[in-house]
């Protein structure tokens, strides 16, 4: 998967074995992101349908939610090795990623733009499609010169952007094969009758993932957008704003779709350096049944552990901290089936469990 900023890798495991502890059969993953979250679901024997505004997320969707066994891999292999073979191109990614920006080395750069262009004129079904552009992304990832984050690439090209752009198949999720969709997650909710349970995992700072991952959102739309700045950003990212990273709205948008929901299950996940004061978000999910939520430490992203430099490389100001809270919350009509999927993620054996809170 790609480096991810908020990415619930870590608590992927934990999230599957409490979803296997909980009488659903169906889940939405409202904010689907990289769909760490709902491969974990799907892991757990549960149907998943992932959505999220981001077109690399539906890509990613199709790849890890909806690919299941009639996917023909022999074929996906043979497409694969077609496209690692086609004559690299310096076009619009090499251009603006690597020569107006340093995001990526041109000899990947130019073998971006020609598989990318590839794709676009082979003959494929929306899932094959979203497998070749899923293993196109991750293997950009892996040869990047970022820190994870796409507002800015490193003053020295990173290592690993020396290596060779490679594809490689996106791994199979066992489980039964899931839905996606692109809509905002407010239209969507009052839509999910239905569906067991609800997972959220809202934006919950100023931070934009549209901004924050613009490279992997041209990619996937391949629209050559404007861009400005240093850091090459699409047109749009100034103007392509979530109610979720306004201050001023963000609470407003969040308990209008938990009122909404009609799902009789809710996970939600939350960073306590984020806008919402938790003890309202458990408030507000003990409006719709039985809550309890726990504390777990992490380690905060990989920016915040290297440092603050100024543009001549030299290192200034200092970090406030290096690790923060992830706060999930369980909700639901069955207290005793809360309470057991709590003392899952209070064991040792899954995650530093700071605190618990009962509502």
């Amino acid at each position: 998967m790609v480096k991810y900023i908020g990415s619930k890798r870590v608590l992927a495991p934990v999230i599957e074995r409490v979803a296997s502890l909980l009488p659903i059969r169906s889940v939405c993953d409202l904010f689907a992101g990289t769909t760490r979250i709902g491969q974990a679901f799907r892991r757990a024997g549960i149907v998943v349908h992932s959505n999220d505004t981001a077109t690399y997320s539906e890509a990613l969707g199709h790849a890890y939610v909806v690919a299941g066994e009639d996917v023909d891999r022999v074929r996906l292999r043979q497409l694969l090795a077609h496209l690692g073979g086609v004559r690299p191109e310096h076009g619009y990614f090499t251009e603006t990623f690597c020569i107006q920006s340093r995001y990526f080395q041109p000899h990947n750069g130019m073998r971006v733009d020609a598989i990318r262009a590839e794709i676009d004129r082979l003959s494929l079904t929306a899932v094959e499609r979203g497998l070749l552009l899923t293993s196109l992304l991750e293997a950009a990832d892996r040869v990047d010169s970022t820190c994870g984050l796409q507002m800015a690439y490193v003053k020295q090209w990173a290592p690993r952007s020396f290596a060779d752009l490679q594809l490689r198949e996106p791994a199979p999720v066992p489980g039964p094969p899931g839905t996606v969709t692109r809509i905002d997650a407010n239209e969507l909710a009052p839509r999910l009758a239905g569906i067991d349970c609800v997972y959220l995992d809202p934006p919950y700072n100023q931070h934009s993932y549209f901004s924050n991952y613009h490279i992997w959102e041209t990619l996937m739309r391949w629209d050559a957008p404007e861009t400005y700045g240093i850091a090459c950003k699409r047109i749009d990212c100034r103007t392509t704003k979530s109610p979720y990273n306004s201050k001023r709205v963000a609470w407003q948008s969040f308990s209008q779709l938990i009122e909404v929901l009609l799902t009789p299950w809710i996970v939600v996940s939350f960073n306590n350096e984020g806008y919402h004061d938790l003890d309202l978000v458990a408030a507000l999910l003990g409006e719709k049944g039985y809550v309890r939520s726990v504390a777990i430490d992490f380690k905060r992203y990989v920016g915040a552990q290297i440092g603050i430099y100024n543009p001549n490389g030299q290192k200034v100001g200092r970090v406030s901290h290096l690790r923060n809270k992830e706060v999930l919350f369980i909700s639901g009509p069955d207290e005793a089936l809360v309470e057991q999927a709590a003392d899952v993620i209070r064991r040792p054996s899954a995650v530093a469990v700071e605190q618990e809170v009962v509502f």
